[in-house]
C-alpha cells in the first residue's frame, strides 16, 4: 500500500475508533437518563468529559452535572459511587448539593468500561476518574478551581481517601482537592497523612468496611498532614444513608441498612465540613469593614 494511502487508512481507523468510543459514552448517558428518570434529569444535565489524558481509557467519562443558578464562580464537589455502580441516589446527592450552592458532578466509572460491578477487587481507576472530573470542573468559568472537594461512598469513599494520599494518585496529575469526604470507606492500609482536610463517616456495625480500621487510622501520627476527622455511628451498618434500605438487605455476604439518625447527622456534618473548607477566604479588605 502506498504511503499516502496507508496514512489515510490509519487516519480512518483512528477516526472510527474515536467515534466508537464516543458512541459508547452516548449509549451510557442514554442508559443513565432512563435510569435517573425524566424529573430527576431535568434538575441537572448528563455530560461527557475528557479523561485525564489522551492515552487513558475510556477517552470520555459520563457524569451528572448540577449547578446553582448564576454565573459563579461556585465551589464544587466531585461525587464517586460505590462498587455497585451509578444509581439515581448519586444524582440526588448532586441535586441536594446544588441547592446548597455547590456545583456537583457525579461520575460514572463503571458504565463506560462495561463493568457491571466492582464489589470484588474494587476499581483503582475510579480515583483517577476523580482527577479527570477535577480537571474538567477547574476549566469551567462557573467553578472556583481552588474550592473543589471529592465526596465518595463505600468504594468511592476509598477512592476519595486515595485522592488525598501524598505521593500516590495526586502526584501523577496537576491540581488537588481542597477537601475530601468518605462515607463508610475501607480504611485498611490507608495513609494516615492526608494532603487536604478529610472526614470519614462510618457505622460501628459495618461488617463490609469495619470501623476498627478507621479508628486505628486516626490514632496514627499525622505530623505535617491535614486534619483527619472520624465519626463512628453506634448501631449503624454499611450504606446507613440510603433510605431505600430501610428494611435492610444482604449483599455479597454483608448487611446493608438505613439509619435515619445517622444519615441526618452525617449530612449535617457534610454541609458543615464543606462550608468550613470550601468557603472563600476572607480578604484584608473584608476584615477592615
Amino acid at each position: 500500500m502506498p504511503e499516502a494511502g496507508a496514512q489515510r487508512f490509519r487516519l480512518l481507523v483512528k477516526s472510527a475508533t474515536l467515534l466508537l468510543r464516543r458512541a459508547r459514552v452516548v449509549l451510557v448517558c442514554a442508559a443513565l437518563l432512563l435510569w435517573l428518570g425524566v424529573s430527576t434529569a431535568q434538575a441537572g444535565a448528563l455530560i461527557a468529559f475528557p479523561n485525564v489524558n489522551e492515552n487513558a481509557q475510556p477517552s470520555l467519562l459520563p457524569g451528572y452535572l448540577a449547578k446553582p443558578d448564576g454565573s459563579g464562580p461556585f465551589p464544587a464537589v466531585v461525587i464517586l459511587h460505590g462498587c455497585g455502580g451509578f444509581f439515581s441516589s448519586y444524582a440526588s446527592v448532586a441535586d441536594d448539593l446544588q441547592w446548597e450552592g455547590y456545583v456537583a458532578l457525579a461520575v460514572d466509572s463503571l458504565g463506560p468500561r462495561g463493568i457491571p460491578d466492582a464489589c470484588v477487587g474494587g476499581l483503582t481507576a475510579q480515583a483517577i476518574d476523580a482527577f479527570a472530573a477535577l480537571a474538567y470542573l477547574s476549566k469551567q468559568n462557573f467553578v472556583d478551581p481552588s474550592r473543589i472537594a471529592v465526596l465518595g461512598y463505600s468504594m468511592g469513599g476509598g477512592s476519595a481517601l486515595m485522592d488525598v494520599e501524598p505521593g500516590f494518585v495526586g502526584k501523577l496529575f496537576s491540581g488537588s482537592f481542597a477537601a475530601a469526604i468518605a462515607y463508610y470507606p475501607s480504611c485498611k492500609d490507608r495513609s494516615a497523612i492526608v494532603t487536604s482536610p478529610t472526614m470519614i463517616l462510618i457505622g460501628a456495625d459495618d461488617d463490609w468496611n469495619p470501623a476498627a480500621y478507621c479508628r486505628e487510622l486516626v490514632t496514627r501520627p499525622r505530623d505535617g498532614g491535614a486534619v483527619l476527622d472520624l465519626t463512628i455511628y453506634p448501631g449503624a451498618h454499611h450504606a446507613f444513608d440510603n433510605p431505600k434500605l430501610a428494611l435492610g438487605m444482604r449483599r455479597f455476604g454483608h448487611w446493608l441498612q438505613y439509619s435515619e439518625p445517622a444519615a441526618a447527622d452525617a449530612w449535617a456534618k457534610v454541609l458543615a465540613f464543606l462550608t468550613a473548607h470550601l468557603s472563600r477566604p476572607i480578604t484584608d479588605k473584608q476584615r477592615a469593614r
